[in-house]
């Protein structure tokens, strides 16, 4: 007899083991078995709640999206003003959570599956507009219209350095990481002046 309640519970142990696994190969080059095996399951199991290998990844990346969506409403929570949530943007875009080893293997692949696969492209859009509008609604009172040119900058700066982080030895420095993207920021809130 199944346990009520049981499969939220797997849900998010598959979920969890799934950015594990892709964390430490480096790639999607994973099996379903790995992956249920890292969560203390059998890939049946997996198969059964997800469907397929595809399927656990991108709902291993609904979950980090979502917990980056957290990151950032939380700092954006704190700050009051233009400048200080453009700041609160980038630094939540670099939060414990979401700028961790495991996460950022993880958004690296991301990439790579939205070349092929339309559910991930999706995903990617949705995530990209929001960014973007985000950075949108508090550049315009800064720079005007230049306010479209420097999202688009603030983002490839965002996205480019995760891109190095996943390719670099070590632990990923989050304050180091935020500084990058915060002295572009600066430099074209202070072009504006």
């Amino acid at each position: 007899m199944p346990k009520i309640g049981a499969e939220p519970i797997r849900r998010a142990a598959l979920v969890k083991a799934t950015i594990e696994t892709v964390g430490q190969a480096g790639s999607l080059e994973v099996t379903v078995a790995q992956i249920a095996r890292r969560a203390g399951m059998s890939a049946a199991l997996a198969h059964h709640y997800f469907g397929s290998k595809e399927q656990i990844f991108l709902a291993a990346m609904r979950s980090i999206l979502s917990l980056y969506q957290a990151e950032v409403r939380g700092a954006l929570a704190m700050s009051t003003g233009a400048e200080q949530r453009l700041r609160a943007i980038v630094r939540g875009s670099f939060a414990p959570g979401s700028f961790r080893r495991e996460a950022i293997s993880a958004w690296l692949n991301f990439y790579v599956l939205a070349q092929t696969q339309p559910e991930a492209r999706r995903l990617l859009r949705i995530y990209q507009r929001r960014l973007n509008s985000n950075l949108l609604h508090e550049l315009r009172p800064l720079v005007g219209a230049r306010a479209p040119a420097v999202a688009r900058g603030l983002g490839a700066l965002i996205d480019g350095v995760y891109i190095r982080a996943a390719l670099a030895d070590g632990q990923p420095n989050a304050a180091y990481a935020a500084e990058i993207v915060l002295e572009y920021l600066e430099k074209e809130i202070a072009g504006a002046a």
